[in-house]
């Protein structure tokens, strides 16, 4: 199990083409029919120029290799990605407990409706579904659902 080793670290700007790298291959093999409304490449530069220095981004690592990422904004879980090659490896549900560390309160998070392994893995976890939309409000135009933790 790769968790036993695994460290995490806030994230910098040279974890900028690591986390692009996961964020594509993690949308790729789990939600590929999904018509993204950005590339890759502006991806990797809103990544790059917008989010990392907000901060609240996390890296999940072994041995300085990246597994996984996650960023926060108070107490919405915005990102959650980790390597296809290491799912169900612990990686995710590390990062999880790090965001339930930093908010013990609660946390909420969109998925999409389409992404049923996310949305095991966050049942799995104590969240709550607390609605379904049509998608009418993202990007994508892509249904999704919102997710809370605690579940009461």
């Amino acid at each position: 199990m790769v968790a036993s080793a695994m460290h995490i670290r806030p994230a910098t700007a040279d974890d900028t083409d690591a986390i692009a790298t996961i964020d594509h291959a993690a949308k790729a093999a789990a939600l590929g029919e999904v018509r993204w409304a950005h590339t890759p490449a502006e991806v990797r530069g809103w990544l790059e120029a917008v989010r990392l220095p907000a901060g609240g981004c996390w890296l999940a690592e072994v041995e300085a290799a990246p597994l996984g990422y996650m960023a926060l904004r108070d107490d919405w879980v915005e990102q959650l990605y980790v390597a296809p090659r290491v799912w169900r490896s612990g990686v995710g549900t590390a990062l999880l407990n790090q965001a339930k560390a930093l908010h013990p309160a609660g946390l909420r998070l969109w998925c999409f409706q389409t992404n049923l392994p996310a949305r095991a893995f966050y049942l799995k976890h104590g969240f709550r579904v607390e609605r379904l939309t049509d998608g009418a409000d993202n990007e994508e135009r892509e249904p999704d659902m919102l997710f809370s933790w605690p579940e009461p």
